[in-house]
């Protein structure tokens, strides 16, 4: 039994010297630091999952978390690619339209020449009231395609340095210019609504096509179908534009994300198509028309020009002044009594 005893210790000894001797690889295989991002998720597994990226952030607002989103390609995808397209189609064209159109009619000539003689068209708060807006439009036109086409023209030009400057410079100036550009909205709906209201006479002004395309000048009021047509062009894509960069130049009042990128679509389509209608007012006022700029410019037309393009107007316009000049008034009734 000693004998006996003695072989299991011996075999229990050398069994835990075996053991002890396999034991020190076995623990070395283990890793001596944790990998913190071995088992995390990627991010192509998230956008496959979720197609959403959020974290955590020290600010309250929970929105600023989404680091991406369908949404947000969605709307990276229309700033970047669709609306280009659109503002180089709308705005091209036009210019292409108006170029084709220019050298078919040419600069449209008063009939029967130069009288010497002037009629006022504009005062001095009408012809203010449209300068105004007017030069805050241009600026902003300006700066705002920069924010749409700056990035592909400009910046391979100016370089990063200098183009970062540029378009900082731009963003204030934009923002701060929308001010007197919506001040200028509100005077101008003011000061002319009563006479760019739609008429029947409209109707035949848009028949003969204004006289463009002719000789025949048809009658119109002090503002014909297509001067009313720019009017409402204005006032109601300025509006909805002004409304959206409002919510652009003030973010997340009242609107979240989604409603964020909901306004600068908005803005960004109708500013392009802004663009290409201001851009055919500008060619009216200036080479396309004979006479057209003086109405802004001094406030006083030529007679001729008056009774060509706005005979209906030039009409009144004597009425009025054979009444102040003192010629007798047409006669009252009386009541009986």
């Amino acid at each position: 039994m000693t004998l006996v005893a003695r072989l299991w210790l011996v075999f229990a000894a050398l069994a835990l010297a075996g053991f002890v001797s396999l034991s020190p690889p076995a623990l070395a295989q283990q890793p001596s630091s944790v990998n913190p991002t071995a088992s995390s998720v990627k991010e192509d597994k998230l956008l496959q999952q979720f197609r959403r990226i959020e974290g955590r952030g020290s600010i309250p607002d929970v929105r600023s978390y989404v680091v991406e989103q369908p949404e947000g390609r969605n709307w990276r995808q229309f700033h970047e690619v669709t609306l280009r397209w659109i503002g180089a189609i709308v705005i091209l064209g036009m210019l292409a339209l108006l170029i084709v159109f220019y050298a078919i009619r040419g600069s449209i000539r008063l009939e029967s020449g130069r009288s010497g003689r002037t009629l006022t068209r504009f005062n001095v708060v009408e012809r203010f009231t449209h300068w105004l807006t007017a030069a805050s439009f241009v600026v902003l036109a300006l700066t705002g395609l920069n924010i749409t086409f700056g990035k592909p023209l400009l910046l391979p030009l100016m370089g990063p340095e200098a183009f970062s400057k540029f378009s900082v410079a731009a963003k204030y100036i934009h923002d701060y210019l929308s001010f007197p550009f919506v001040l200028g909205l509100i005077l101008i709906f003011v000061l002319w609504v009563r006479d760019n209201v739609p008429g029947r006479i409209d109707l035949e002004w848009m028949k003969k096509a204004g006289g463009f395309f002719g000789r025949d000048h048809p009658p119109a009021p002090r503002f014909n179908a297509g001067q009313k047509a720019v009017f409402w062009v204005v006032i109601l894509t300025g509006t909805p534009m002004a409304v959206s960069g409002y919510y652009l130049i003030f973010p997340f009042y009242g609107v979240g994300v989604a409603g964020m990128q909901i306004a600068e679509i908005v803005h960004g389509v109708l500013a392009v198509l802004f663009v290409a209608a201001i851009l055919a007012h500008i060619y009216i006022g200036t080479i396309g028309m004979e006479g057209a700029f003086d109405a802004m410019g001094s406030g006083e037309v030529d007679l001729n020009w008056a009774k060509e393009h706005h005979s209906l107007w030039v009409e009144q316009e004597q009425a009025r002044a054979t009444r102040a000049a003192g010629a007798p008034a047409p006669p009252h009734a009386t009541p009986a009594e």
